[in-house]
């Protein structure tokens, strides 16, 4: 079915109605009289008059001049209005506007007062600098962008806000400076923005009249623009001073229909992350991998020589702030940091990037304490969790953009990039852009992008979150083989348990920014000092506190083990999902632990269905059974059922 007959159509109210038609009356009105009283036939005699073309050319002249003037300084200063917050901002922000809603003679007296012969400025710029500015063309170009400037300013501020910074954050860890980053990714993304403010600054400083004649006076071939010669031709020659008008109208218009309504801009990332990737981009990719089964790597024969930048770099962080710990690791470490939602995770890692004034870290990576260096000397790459790949830069480009902001050479740079795309499966994708890619492809290229930049510390912010289970399979199998041989420290931040024993040496858990538990995944897995931890892993973790008769548990209850703590001691049950028993009556014999409750969700885990029963006589509990059991049980949402679990089947965690 087509769009046109799936949109639902709204009739407006006539008390609404009404009304937005005599605005758009009282609009075109005006319009209509010029197109009216237009003698066409003597349009083109009024146009080529030697004084309208003087005027013409003189205001294409002034709004040229203005609107570089504007670039040249309205640019900086909406990027300052974007991103870096200073006290006094509103007040500049306030200044900005303030030539839009002030009426053009205000500001052509203003600009006297401040740069008239007797004004704050003129007699030094006269006696210094022989500038004399009122009354002479440079007069002119200065009331032109007064007025006109805020049209740039506020357009390509909106446009700035629209952009994410992770954008320009990923660039500065790829090694691109402040100046590097804003001309070769900021500017780029948002130039829909700056060709709409550039536009408006333009044809606001064609039409400039008030200022121009205040300030500048009326002066033919000098000061006299083309809204001046119209003010002129209505005294002698009004069918002449219609047909100038009909010109600078149809311009402004032109103007208006070429930038389609993107008043604000739209910065390009926007338009990019909106397109998903289509069936046609998935199915090309796993034709691309179809010889190969899915997570198998490259054979060794087809796997370039991955370019490294050779040496060995332990890491010693001292991090302060929301987040206190220490964090130390021998080269080639992969830690993976988990915690619940809150814990300080993301905040771990742009801290290490210097990115957050929410923590600090003294970092030191190998013999190079990098803790005074800006983010884009420390050699710290970061992939976070979109990826963030530059949408105006094809894959090769976004790849090589971190040895290009090293200064490598274009030619080599390419080259080095095009193997990692290779290693990494994504090779024969170097010419599309990340809006070309699917999700599986897009993470490939931004862990290429990451690694083909010669960091020493790599950060990874849930980079296979967004996959589905098999291309998540395939990068993860790809992320380990590379990362074993990487020469620094890998940090990497995940919900998913798999990716935490799998690809770590080590499991950091987080609590309120501290540290609950370092240690292997095994030791992790086996003795979860965190429930939250404990149910990522998939088991049952019940907090209390160790007595005589087994555990006191924090919700009520009490929970019979048969190892012993030191009473009082708190402590972590943690009970598997498998040990736990699901009777429809009351079960006779050795369990120690028996409860009633009621069945509250039944979901499917591969082969098996986990049930979560819920009791008022102990905490929720997660059981793991067959679908034949739970069929044999007749199991359904708010079935009574009674839950038993072994005394041996608890093992406790002392915290």
């Amino acid at each position: 079915m087509s769009r046109h007959h799936t949109r639902t159509r709204t009739r407006p109210p006539v008390t609404l109605a009404l009304p937005a038609l005599l605005a758009v009356a009282f609009l075109l009105l005006p319009l209509i009289g010029i197109l009216s009283r237009t003698q066409w036939g003597e349009v083109g005699a009024h146009l080529t008059s030697p004084a309208v073309v003087q005027a013409l050319r003189l205001s294409l002249f002034v709004s040229l001049w203005a609107l570089g003037l504007s670039l040249l300084v309205g640019v900086p200063l909406a990027w300052l209005l974007a991103r870096v917050p200073f006290k006094g901002k509103a007040f500049v922000r306030s200044l900005v506007l303030l030539p839009m809603v002030l009426p053009p003679t205000v500001g052509g007296v203003a600009l006297l007062l401040g740069f008239g012969r007797r004004g704050l400025l003129g007699p030094w710029l006269e006696g210094t600098f022989g500038i004399t500015l009122p009354f002479h063309t440079s007069g002119a170009v200065v009331a032109a962008t007064f007025v006109a400037m805020p049209f740039l300013v506020i357009s390509l501020e909106g446009a700035l806000g629209g952009l994410k910074q992770s954008y320009e954050e990923t660039a500065a860890s790829l090694g691109a400076s402040p100046v590097r980053v804003f001309f070769t990714v900021t500017l780029p993304m948002v130039a829909p923005g700056l060709v709409a403010g550039a536009a408006l600054t333009w044809a606001r400083a064609l039409g400039e009249f008030g200022a121009t004649i205040t300030f500048a006076g009326n002066l033919p071939g000098t000061t006299q623009t083309l809204p001046l010669q119209v003010y002129l031709l209505l005294q002698d020659a009004p069918e002449a001073a219609t047909s100038v008008s009909l010109l600078l109208l149809v311009i402004a218009m032109a103007v208006l229909i070429a930038l389609r309504g993107r008043w604000t801009g739209t910065p390009v990332a926007a338009r990019s992350a909106a397109a998903p990737a289509t069936a046609a981009d998935g199915a090309e990719a796993a034709a691309a991998e179809a010889e190969r089964a899915p997570g198998e790597p490259l054979p060794a024969a087809e796997v370039p020589a991955g370019p490294q930048d050779s040496g060995h770099w332990p890491l010693h962080a001292t991090v302060t702030g929301f987040n206190e710990l220490t964090l130390d690791a021998d080269p080639g470490t992969t830690i993976a940091v988990v915690g619940e939602n809150g814990a300080g995770k993301t905040t771990l890692l742009r801290a290490l990037l210097g990115l957050t004034p929410r923590a600090h870290a003294e970092l030191r990576l190998g013999d190079t304490d990098v803790t005074a260096l800006p983010p884009h000397k420390r050699q710290v790459a970061w992939v976070p969790q979109d990826g963030a790949l530059f949408p105006h830069l094809n894959a090769l480009a976004n790849t090589a953009y971190g040895l290009r902001a090293r200064r490598v050479p274009r030619a080599e740079a390419r080259r080095e990039a095009q193997l990692w795309l290779d290693r990494l499966g994504v090779g024969h994708l170097a010419a599309r852009r990340p809006a070309q890619l699917s999700g599986g492809q897009a993470q490939r290229v931004a862990l290429a992008r990451a690694l083909a930049a010669r960091p020493r510390l790599l950060l990874l912010d849930e980079p296979l979150a967004a996959l589905d289970q098999t291309t998540r399979a395939r990068v993860r199998h790809t992320l380990r083989t590379h990362l074993a041989g990487f020469g620094g420290v890998c940090l990497i931040v995940t919900h998913d348990p798999v990716e935490a024993v799998s690809l770590a040496d080590r499991v950091l858990v987080l609590a309120g920014g501290r540290t609950l538990q370092d240690a292997p995944p095994a030791e992790v897995t086996r003795h979860p000092r965190s429930p939250w931890v404990a149910r990522m892993l998939g088991r049952n973790a019940w907090p209390g506190t160790a007595s005589a008769a087994g555990l006191a548990l924090a919700s009520g209850g009490r929970l019979v083990t048969a190892e012993a703590l030191p009473e009082g001691s708190r402590a972590l049950a943690i009970i598997g999902p498998e040990a736990v028993s699901v009777h429809r009556d009351r079960p006779a014999g050795s369990p120690r632990n028996v409860w009633q409750g009621s069945v509250r969700e039944i979901t499917a885990v591969g082969s098996r269905l986990r049930v979560l029963v819920g009791s008022a006589e102990a905490p929720d509990l997660v059981a793991e059974i067959t679908p034949e059991a739970a069929a044999e049980l007749g199991l359904v949402d708010g079935t009574k059922v009674w839950t038993s679990v072994k005394a041996t089947e608890v093992t406790l965690v002392e915290l």
